[in-house]
């Protein structure tokens, strides 16, 4: 049996010393031995048939202790948490003490207690107003003009031909600042879409007219409200000229074009992008609405120390979130950092305030739905878990998706959306 030590740490938090005595590791090595026969070769036995010696001499012993390690800490971490009755919350760091073969594994789990809600705000009596709005017919305009670009045609223009603003101008430009570059100010080909805000007020307005190698100098005050704290409200000398020009032909919009979109016509087209922006505009009425009622119930409740070790992993989440949502732009991450003159360690500065509500937002769902006794029955996790994995092709991908921990967080998912249903239907006014 696991010897387990438990040290309280300050926050909420405790630390966790568990040592597995090494004849309870066998059966957790013999399994690890043949998972991994399973995918190493070895001449003359099946895959998954080789002994564990065989296994040992191919691969050494080490990497089968390595592969048994995750198991033997998942069960044994949580009979500890189970004897020393802890509710524990978010995930334990882990560090191995020991691990070595003929040896005790002994390891500790850092982890965040499940902080109490010394007080919850009386939700009950508190509302939320919604506020959709209807979508106008100029916001599907809007729609089709962007769809309009996707097939529009840059055609060089003679040369000779002035700048419209119906152009897109290639330059060559030079920022400066009192004299000095300005960074990130200089670029050799700078595409500059004359029918679209531009960035700085006035650029347009010197650009229209110019001719292919026609040179221009000009100086232009940038908006107090620029995203550079450096240039914003300061006078900065502009030094361009016009390398190319393009005109711009967008096909017409009618029901050619409809067609091209793989829609009937040019009144069906309409009506999908309307429904799409219905859709859309619905669903940021509901995460506004989400933000707003936890805003309010968390704003007037009140909780032990919550563990650091919670909002430093919440941090981490936001940053993940960021960099997912910016690589599916197809943008580097580094270069977007670069592009936002912030490193890692200021957005995790910046994020601190964020993840502490959102930690706090965790505990009042967790905290609302034992107050309301609101559970999850096995057969809507089996029913979620079913409609998961019709989307899933490989069967080993199938198969992780039943496991008891992907099993435990969608019961959670499902708990949280009650929970959310519960405060919508007595606080949205």
């Amino acid at each position: 049996m696991p010897s387990i030590q438990v040290e309280n740490l300050a926050k909420n938090a405790v630390k966790i010393t568990v040592t597995v005595p090494k004849e309870e590791l066998k059966s957790y090595l013999e399994t690890a031995a043949s998972a991994i026969s399973e995918e190493t070769s070895i001449p003359g036995f099946r895959p998954g048939h080789a002994s564990y010696d065989l296994v040992k001499n191919r691969v050494g012993e080490m990497k089968i202790y390595e592969a048994a390690l995750e198991p033997v800490v998942r069960a044994t971490l949580f009979e500890a948490f189970a004897k020393n009755d802890l509710e524990t919350v978010g995930s334990p760091k882990i560090d191995v003490v020991k691990l070595a073969p003929d040896n005790d594994l002994v390891y500790t789990a850092e982890v965040a207690k499940m902080p109490a809600v010394t007080k919850l705000a009386d939700w009950h009596k508190m509302s939320v107003k919604s506020q959709t709005k209807p979508v106008e017919d100029k916001e599907v305009d809007l729609v089709l003009k962007d769809l309009t670009r996707m097939q529009t045609r840059e055609v060089r223009a003679p040369g000779g031909t002035a700048v419209s603003d119906k152009d897109k101008a290639v330059m060559a430009m030079d920022m400066k600042k009192a004299g000095i570059p300005v960074e990130g100010g200089q670029s050799p080909n700078h595409a500059v879409y004359m029918g679209e805000e531009y960035y700085i007020p006035g650029f347009k307005e010197h650009v229209l007219g110019m001719k292919e190698g026609e040179k221009k100098s000009f100086t232009l005050k940038f908006p107090e409200g620029h995203a550079s704290k450096m240039l914003a409200g300061t006078d900065v000398d502009f030094e361009v000229t016009l390398n190319e020009l393009y005109h711009l032909e967008a096909p017409p919009i009618d029901d050619a074009f409809a067609k091209s979109m793989g829609q009937a016509d040019v009144a069906t087209l309409r009506g999908r992008i309307k429904e799409n922006l219905v859709a859309e505009r619905a669903e940021e009425e509901r995460r506004r609405v989400e933000r707003e009622m936890f805003g309010l119930i968390a704003k007037d409740s009140r909780f032990d120390d919550i563990p650091d070790l919670l909002v430093n992993e919440e941090i981490m989440k936001m940053l993940s979130e960021l960099e997912h949502n910016v690589t599916a732009q197809g943008l580097d991450f580094d270069k977007y950092l670069s592009s936002i003159k912030k490193s890692i360690a200021q957005l995790k500065l910046e994020f601190a305030a964020q993840a502490l509500t959102r930690v706090k937002v965790a505990i009042i769902v967790k905290e609302i739905a034992k107050l309301e006794k609101i559970t999850v029955e096995d057969k809507e996790v089996d029913e979620e878990l079913d409609k998961v994995a019709e989307n899933y092709e490989d069967p080993e991908a199938k198969k992780r998706l039943y496991s008891p921990q992907y099993r435990e967080y969608v019961t959670v998912v499902l708990r949280n959306r009650k929970v959310i249903d519960k405060l919508r239907s007595e606080m949205v006014k």
